[in-house]
């Protein structure tokens, strides 16, 4: 049987005909599942005896389980378990604007991006979109609060997985559902060029942000191996179709490590890669994953980045740091957990 969370409205209506069911109960269903927060069929107290038979012998509402959560200023970062016994990584963040959730959407990532903890551990499979929305429903039931805002920026490639990727946003933006609003939800890649494009007629308006942690191709091949076969200049081409026909702005992560892409001839690159462009930089100070081999540039340098691409016209922000405590790098606690 079927993961309840892995319908859509539509999917879910069509699926209920079949077994003899009305449309309209697929909307109690939803009320149900995310108004109401109920996770047992015998819970659903408007569907008939006949109805809750039907239904419970048709699909079936999953769980995951927490293993464990670690706790740090503004920021909660939860170890969960799934059904096959494999462990995913999801970490709350308290804003002004609201409450973020990013969240895991494979389990290990083939993306081997060398500054980053979940490409150690290669990809055993994708996440079903149930399992992605079960990471906010699960979060949200255990720190009592409405999530408002979603990053798909955890453990995995997104474009890797970009079917239940694409049905858990649709999912979560159902206005019977989650009623997370587009414009809340971003998608973050290394730079898939095929999926970008193709995202270009997501009919959704998402946010797009781009891992690019390099301006150039020889820096960027030796961090992020994605590089070697998808070159900057295809990517950008890919984006500058992309921001064509959304006319959405796309955000540009770049982690600043120290004394490898942090410098001043860096930040001159970058500003003349993206001048022009519909786009903002968020820079990130590197969390350590206790791999030596990458540190953390200094507030000097991350101020003095900052200001040449505000100098030279870039839209730039400064990712404001969480879990200095805590297992905070993406993969961390899963890798950690596994040692």
């Amino acid at each position: 049987m079927k993961s309840i969370y892995d319908y859509t409205l539509n999917e879910l209506e069509n699926e209920l005909l079949t077994i003899g069911e009305k449309k309209y109960r697929a909307k109690q269903i939803y009320d149900w599942l995310y108004v109401k927060k109920v996770n047992s069929f015998n819970d659903m107290t408007n569907l008939s005896k006949d109805s809750m038979e039907k239904i419970s012998n048709h699909f079936i509402v999953d769980d995951i389980e927490i293993l464990k959560k670690e706790v740090d200023k503004d920021v909660m970062k939860y170890l969960f378990k799934l059904h096959d016994n494999e462990t995913i990584e999801a970490v709350l963040m308290f804003h002004d604007y609201g409450n973020s959730i990013c969240v895991s959407s494979q389990i290990g990532c083939n993306m081997g991006c060398k500054f980053c903890n979940s490409g150690k551990l290669k990809k055993i499979r994708n996440l079903e979109a149930s399992e992605i929305i079960l990471q906010i429903l699960k979060v949200e039931e255990d720190a009592k609060l409405k999530i408002s805002h979603v990053v798909v920026m955890g453990i995995g490639e997104p474009f890797d997985n970009y079917d239940n990727v694409c049905k858990m946003i649709e999912i979560i933006n159902n206005p019977f559902g989650l009623s997370i609003g587009s414009r809340h939800i971003t998608v973050s890649t290394c730079g898939i060029v095929p999926k970008i494009i193709e995202f270009s007629n997501f009919p959704y308006q998402v946010n797009l942000a781009i891992s690019l942690h390099a301006p150039n191709d020889k820096l960027r091949s030796s961090l992020m191996p994605i590089n070697n076969a998808y070159k900057i200049n295809e990517l950008m081409d890919a984006i500058k179709k992309y921001i064509s026909k959304t006319n959405r702005r796309v955000t540009f992560e770049y982690i600043l490590l120290d004394n490898i892409n942090d410098t001043k001839e860096c930040a001159l690159e970058l500003a003349n890669l993206l001048r022009g462009l519909n786009a903002y930089v968020n820079l990130i100070p590197y969390n350590s994953t206790g791999d030596l081999t990458y540190n953390r540039s200094s507030d000097l340098k991350i101020k003095s980045f900052y200001d040449i691409l505000i100098k030279e016209g870039i839209g730039v922000t400064i990712r404001r740091e969480f879990g200095s405590k805590i297992s905070a790098a993406c993969g961390q606690l899963r890798a950690n957990n596994r040692e």
